[in-house]
């Protein structure tokens, strides 16, 4: 099968490589698309260390194909969204419904690998490592049973695809993190795949004013699109005095952080009004550190809260988000912008440099 496989850094090949039969709980998906995910970019860049060499993707759904050992929950034809995070439903974390906190999710992360540390995909005699055990940029997939999680029969995978990783974490960040209330004002840097997502997120949740901040004008009008009520060019000035013109004064109720970057954070932090709330969700550099002034922490009673992958049960979470979108509450087609077949990555990841596209999917 055709994969796109990470050797070095900064160097992407679309290569044949080959795969195992799944073994007890884990099931092997016929990819249908995969959504061009940012993070995998920091994968090629090495910003995000990993082990290489790694097949890249995260973000996808497919059908599935065949079924190991144990695998009650789906079976061979069904629609499927892979979730980055597998959640194990027995941890300490997911006892207390913090199941993308799941202590089995962080170990296939940290080695990008099953759990057991093995892999199912090779390159001749070369073991690969694959981004989350899901290795979505492929035609095929042999991912844990827990991290497939089942779609009806009539979901649009094209579209399912964005549940995985983008739409889950921006939406999430929202109305699980924060349990926002209505009527909020919000302020959300970065308006690409996540933070586009936090936009509609705001929508969904009631919130009265949404102001986009970003530095590219095309994203800025995408805001719009999803909800934003203003928007701030952060090459024009400074974005936190410009959030603070719009709320008389007080900043924003609740600030979301969709970057990864030191000044952003600290930037939505200051645009938090006292006693609000700054939720940070970008993944930065574990080179980075914020900096806050420790006298105004008590005296301004601010919250400030880290979101992993939206704080979702994938279980729960992501077929509630297909209803909205059947519903006409949740945006994805206009998510797609441009659609590309898997040799035609290198384009995908230029333009989502140029900020391009709301998100970039690749069709099998």
């Amino acid at each position: 099968m055709k994969a796109a496989v990470c050797f070095e850094k900064d160097k992407l090949t679309i290569d044949d490589i080959h795969f195992d039969a799944p073994r007890a709980q884990e099931v092997l998906v016929r990819m249908v698309a995969c959504g061009v995910c940012h993070t995998d970019l920091s994968v090629l860049n090495g910003t995000v260390k990993m082990k290489l060499p790694c097949v890249l993707g995260h973000e996808g759904a497919g059908l599935v194909e065949e079924v190991g050992e144990g695998v009650t929950h789906v079976k061979k034809g069904d629609k499927v969204v892979l979730s980055w995070v597998a959640q194990c439903g027995e941890c300490y974390y997911c006892r207390i419904q913090r199941p993308n906190l799941c202590v089995l999710g962080e170990k296939i992360n940290a080695g990008n690998r099953m759990p057991d540390g093995s892999t199912r995909l090779h390159k001749d005699d070369t073991d690969l490592n694959v981004f989350s055990a899901l290795g979505a940029l492929s035609e095929y997939a042999v991912v844990p049973a827990r991290a497939a999680v089942k779609l009806p029969s009539d979901a649009p995978l094209d579209k399912a695809a964005l549940i995985g990783c983008a739409v889950t974490t921006g939406v999430g960040a929202v109305l699980n993190t924060a349990e926002m209330p209505r009527g909020a004002t919000v302020a959300v840097f970065g308006a690409g795949g996540v933070g586009l997502n936090i936009i509609q997120g705001a929508v969904i949740a009631g919130a009265e004013r949404i102001i986009a901040v970003d530095v590219h004008p095309k994203k800025l009008e995408l805001a719009k699109v999803f909800g934003a009520t203003d928007v701030v060019d952060a090459k024009a000035g400074d974005p936190v005095a410009a959030i603070r013109e719009l709320t008389q004064g007080r900043g924003a109720d609740y600030a979301y952080e969709a970057v990864g970057r030191k000044e952003t954070i600290e930037q939505a932090y200051m645009c938090t009004r006292k006693a609000g709330t700054c939720v940070v969700v970008g993944v930065g550099s574990v080179k980075e550190s914020i900096s806050l002034n420790v006298f105004v922490l008590p005296l301004f009673e601010k919250r400030l809260l880290g979101s992993w992958f939206g704080t979702a049960d994938v279980h729960r979470d992501m077929p509630r988000l297909l209803d909205l979108y059947t519903q006409g509450k949740l945006k994805l087609d206009e998510l797609v912008t441009t659609t590309y077949k898997l040799d035609q990555l290198d384009a995908a990841f230029t333009d989502m440099k140029n900020g391009v596209n709301a998100r970039g999917v690749v069709l099998f």
